[in-house]
């Protein structure tokens, strides 16, 4: 597992307005610690619901690799997971500018700016 790689995640289950299903989640959480065992992975749902309207917080991710749907991050909706909730992947890489953008508007989301 790599900051900027897309795997598969069974986020049930949930409560309230969480964001749930087994759906692709894009690894946020900086490589030195996942190498040193964090038992939890910080991760940015994807969604297959596409709104042009919502990329002010969202950064549009196009199909590739193993990613089959163009997809959009739930970027307000981060979460941390257990690894064990990580099923398949990598099923696609970010490119720089889209970790950019999704790093852009997190720092929106975390009132960083």
């Amino acid at each position: 597992m790599r900051r900027g790689e897309i795997w598969t995640a069974n986020l049930n289950p949930t409560r309230g307005a969480e964001v749930g299903k087994i759906r692709p989640v894009l690894i946020i959480q900086s490589d030195w610690l996942t190498e040193a065992g964090s038992d939890t992975i910080l991760v940015v749902p994807l969604t297959t619901q596409c709104r042009q309207s919502a990329e002010a917080l969202r950064v549009t991710i196009p199909a590739r690799d193993r990613l089959r749907q163009p997809c959009q991050t739930v970027t307000e909706k981060l979460r941390a997971v257990d690894r064990s909730r990580l099923g398949a992947g990598p099923l696609a890489m970010a490119t720089e500018d889209e970790m950019k953008s999704l790093e852009q508007r997190l720092c929106g989301v975390l009132g960083m700016l």
